[in-house]
Order: structure tokens, then C-alpha cells, then sequence
């Protein structure tokens, strides 16, 4: 009868050694045999009538190795799973039993397996401290929006000549000598450009330009340290080479358009804002800045979230079967590694599987779950965000295209994961304990910038 011991020879790793006799695995090879001689075609015979020792002649050794190698993995399967094992990956082989599998001789056999045990760990979510980071909606702000908004729905028009700030400039950036003389090989492109986002002190020198009319420039001094950013790297220079903020351009101006801006009417908050029957400035503008706070409410919750993924990833402590994971690492995978790519990969690996364990154990606790409708209705949501937003609920081909979606095995794999995450999240900012502070929109905006995972 097949037996399995186990010993520790490691922190987390333990040797898992399957003893069979000749018992074990003899009957399942004599009729697998049975069954190749059934099933045979070999000219000559007529199928069924092979004899038994030419299908063992001819079969035989490759079955025997099957069947003792198919004893082995069902007996390793059971006993970890009759012992509740929760290992890592999977059971590594050991160096096999020194003598060769032969059928002719059946013997009793000796298999031995690492596994790497997964570590019991303790979260305490309840310890957790973070800070909210809530953004106060000002006056100041409401009115950007608006104007941004009657920009968005204004008709453009196309006037001779440069009049004011809100012009429009499409431009073409040539780059040149502080003449104007174009550079061989400098770089050359196209933008468009509104006349406000140039330095206070250069727009003066737009006015009364027309189409084809030509004006040398130089970043630094065209433009405020901002808009230059956003400049330098559409003309795809690092903004940190040496000299960028120097370098002159002859600008030649293509266009000339200016935005005619929408009445504060119903008509325009009915674009602004579809399905929502604003009929008077006051509504538009509460509706304006509630879009503002859900904004950047959204970044201050993921800003949140991120706080509470690092105070768990740096303060859980996890120790690992290191040898073992290395050693799968190194011949587990599909794709095998050496042993200095293990050891340098090594540390990206237990962090990222430190994680796994975490949220795993979380979502557990948390009862966290994801119905196919869930994922569905994502898909659903994804579709009218690429249609821009509109109201196509009820559209009849929306549930066919969803459905077709979700015939993508990655696709649904990756929402799974998403909609998971999302809900533990949620969650767990229920049970931490959370500091409510006020910044601004640029330090918000920083703190995104500035995290990593």
C-alpha cells in the first residue's frame, strides 16, 4: 500500500516522500494495456486482436512510467489535501529514486517532493491610520470650469487677425537661431496653442498677426514655467536637458480661430449636462461644482487607497520559504530561469506574492465577492464610455456587445481582478482609521505623481 512521510529540512519547506509498492501502480499498467491492445491499429491485425506481448513490446515501458508517475501525483494530491497543505506554486521533485523504471522487474518506488508551506500571517486593519486629502471646491474654480465648458460647446470661428487672448493659434514650431534662420535637421512641428497660455509680457507681439504670419521666439522667455513644461515635451525635448528653455523657434502661424462662446441658456447647460432638465444658472453651476467634488473626491479616494496598500505591504511582516522559491523560480515555470536570474528577480517576486497573500487573506475575511452580472455590467459601462458618455441604456445591441466581451477570457480575468479590488478597498476604508485634511489641487495632484507599487 502507498505510503507518504514528511519531513522539515527548511524554514517553510518540508520533503514529502511517496513510497509505492509493485500493488500500487501494477494494476492500472496491466489494464492500460488491456486497453492499448483494444484500441491498436497495427497492420496486419485486425483492431482488438493484437497480441498482449506485442503491445507491451511495443508500448509497454513508455505505459509502465505513465502509470507509476499518474500512482505517484494521486497519492501526493491526496495526502496534501487530506492534510489541508496550503503550499506555495508546486511540489518540486527530488532527485528520483536512483534505479531506472523497468517493467520487467517491478519494484517498490521511492519519490520525493519540496514543498514550500504558505505562513500563517496577522493583519490588524484596525491599527491602520491614513489621511483623506479633501479639496475644497472654490468660486474661483467653478468659473474655470464654466468657461471650460462654454469652450467645449462654443462654435469656433475663424477671424483675419489676432484680438485677443482667446484666440486659438494653430502653429507650426521651427527651430532656429535667435534670427529666425530655421536649423538643419531642428525640430519641426505642429501645435495648437491658445493666445493666453503664452508669457503676459509676449502676447503683445500676437496681436494683429494673421494667417502665414511668422514670430521668432525663445521658450523661456515665450512662455511661464507650466505651459513651457507641457511645450517643451510636445516638441519632444526632456525637460531637464541642459539648455532646452533657451532654445529659439520660428513660430509661423496656420490659423487663427476663435471659440464664439454659448449664452448661459437652457440650450447650453442641456449640452453641458444632458438628461439633467437645468433650467437656470444657479442649478448649472451647483452642477458644475458637484462634478468638481466627485473629481477630485475620486483622486483623494485613490490617494486613500494607495496609503492603505502601503501601510499593509511595508508593515505586514511574512517570511517565505526563500530557498524553495528560488529553486521554483528556477525550475517550476514554464520559462526556466538560472540561478543569478532568480536571485536578482527574487525580491520583485516576494514582494508582489507578499501581496498576494494579503489580499487573499483579506478578501476572505471580508467575505468579498464578483457575480458574473457584476462583470457584465461593467463591460456594459466600458462600451457607453467609449460612445462618450451618452444615455444608451436601453440601446437593444448593448447586451449582445457585452455579452460578446465576455467571451474574452482576459478580459473577464482582468475585471474580476479590478471589481475585486475596488470592493476590497472600499472595505477596508471602512475599518481604518481615517484623519480628514484640506490641500490644494496641485498638492493632491503631487501626492499622485509621487506614489509607487
Amino acid at each position: 500500500m502507498a505510503t507518504v512521510s514528511r519531513e522539515n529540512i527548511g524554514k517553510l519547506t518540508d520533503k514529502l516522500t511517496v513510497t509505492l509498492s509493485k500493488n500500487d501502480y501494477m494494476p492500472a499498467f496491466e489494464q492500460s494495456l488491456k486497453k492499448y491492445a483494444k484500441t491498436a491499429n497495427i497492420p496486419g491485425f485486425r483492431k482488438g486482436m493484437v497480441p498482449a506481448g506485442m503491445i507491451k513490446k511495443m508500448h509497454g515501458s513508455g505505459v509502465f512510467t505513465e502509470e507509476v508517475l499518474r500512482t505517484v501525483e494521486k497519492e501526493l494530491n491526496k495526502y496534501m489535501q487530506d492534510e489541508k497543505l496550503d503550499i506555495f506554486a508546486q511540489p518540486l521533485p527530488v532527485e528520483a529514486d536512483a534505479r531506472q523504471l523497468d517493467m520487467n522487474n517491478p519494484a517498490d518506488y521511492a519519490f520525493a517532493f519540496e514543498i514550500g508551506l504558505k505562513p500563517a500571517i496577522d493583519i490588524d486593519v484596525k491599527s491602520i491610520t491614513v489621511t483623506r486629502h479633501k479639496v475644497n471646491v472654490t468660486d474661483e474654480m467653478i468659473e474655470e470650469e464654466v468657461e471650460r465648458l462654454k469652450v467645449r460647446h462654443g462654435k469656433m470661428t475663424d477671424p483675419e487677425e489676432v484680438t485677443t487672448e482667446e484666440n486659438v493659434l494653430n502653429v507650426t514650431f521651427a527651430e532656429s537661431d535667435a534670427e529666425g534662420n530655421e536649423l538643419e535637421g531642428g525640430i519641426n512641428k505642429g501645435n495648437s496653442v491658445l493666445v493666453k497660455y503664452f508669457a503676459a509680457a509676449f502676447r503683445p507681439q500676437l496681436m494683429g498677426k494673421r494667417k502665414d504670419n511668422t514670430v521668432v521666439l525663445q521658450l523661456n522667455t515665450a512662455f511661464e514655467e507650466k505651459e513651457r513644461e507641457w511645450i517643451t515635451s510636445d516638441l519632444g525635448i526632456a525637460v531637464n536637458e541642459e539648455g532646452a528653455a533657451d532654445k529659439y523657434f520660428k513660430m509661423t502661424i496656420t490659423k487663427v480661430g476663435l471659440v464664439e462662446k454659448p449664452e448661459m441658456n437652457e440650450e447650453f447647460f442641456a449640452q453641458a449636462f444632458p438628461g439633467r432638465d437645468i433650467t437656470n444658472e444657479d442649478d448649472f453651476r451647483m452642477a458644475v461644482k458637484e462634478g468638481i467634488e466627485a473629481t477630485w473626491d475620486a483622486q483623494s479616494r485613490n490617494q486613500l487607497h494607495d496609503q492603505i496598500y502601503h501601510q499593509l505591504i511595508d508593515h505586514t511582516q511574512i517570511e517565505f520559504p526563500e530557498d524553495f522559491l528560488k529553486r521554483w523560480m528556477q525550475q517550476g515555470q514554464e520559462e526556466p530561469k538560472t540561478a543569478e536570474e532568480a536571485e536578482k528577480e527574487y525580491p520583485t517576486f516576494a514582494n508582489s506574492l507578499k501581496w498576494t497573500l494579503i489580499t487573499t487573506q483579506l478578501t476572505t475575511q471580508n467575505e468579498i465577492n464578483v457575480d458574473p452580472a457584476e462583470i457584465k455590467e461593467f463591460a456594459k459601462q466600458q462600451i457607453l464610455g467609449y460612445m462618450g458618455g451618452q444615455s444608451l441604456e436601453d440601446a437593444p445591441w448593448l447586451d449582445s456587445y457585452a455579452d460578446s466581451m465576455l467571451k474574452d477570457k482576459k478580459f473577464i480575468e482582468n475585471t474580476y481582478y479590478q471589481l475585486q479590488t475596488t470592493k476590497l478597498f472600499n472595505a477596508l476604508e471602512q475599518q481604518v482609521n481615517v484623519i480628514e485634511d484640506v490641500v490644494s489641487p496641485d498638492e493632491l495632484t503631487a501626492m499622485q505623481h509621487n506614489h509607487s507599487h
